[in-house]
């Protein structure tokens, strides 16, 4: 059966092909991380919404699924936000972009450092009493 060749699912095999390429590694566990450490979309605060994965700096833009680039936007956010420079976007919405970028590499960095601990204890092995 030949793929369909409608222009949704010509844009849809192209994002497929880009995500593949861009090297994303996001797995289910580290989005639920993500959302829990978050608890409410990224960008305006909303909570009690369906949070969606939105990358910060986007795929067109030579981002990736990986767990510094993804943050929970509600639909509205990731929407409008597009594959817009995230900086940029929030000003034009006035929304609070220090308090965004602070979060972010806070929580970025709270996320990373258990993986940065295993793979240290990888490399040395165990501690040794």
């Amino acid at each position: 059966m030949a793929a369909p060749r409608t222009r949704r699912a010509r844009v849809a095999r192209r994002r497929a092909r880009r995500i593949a390429a861009s090297g994303s590694d996001l797995t289910g566990a580290q989005w639920l991380l993500i959302r829990e450490a978050w608890g409410r979309c990224a960008y305006c605060g909303a909570a009690d919404v369906p949070l969606q994965k939105d990358c910060v700096l986007p795929i067109s833009r030579g981002g990736s699924y990986t767990i510094e680039n993804v943050v929970p936007a509600c639909g509205r956010c990731n929407a409008s936000k597009c594959n817009t420079e995230v900086t940029s976007w929030m000003r034009r919405r006035r929304l609070d972009e220090p308090a965004f970028l602070l979060a972010w590499a806070l929580i970025s960095r709270e996320l990373r450092e258990p993986r940065d601990a295993d793979a240290t204890t990888a490399r040395t092995g165990p501690a040794s009493a």
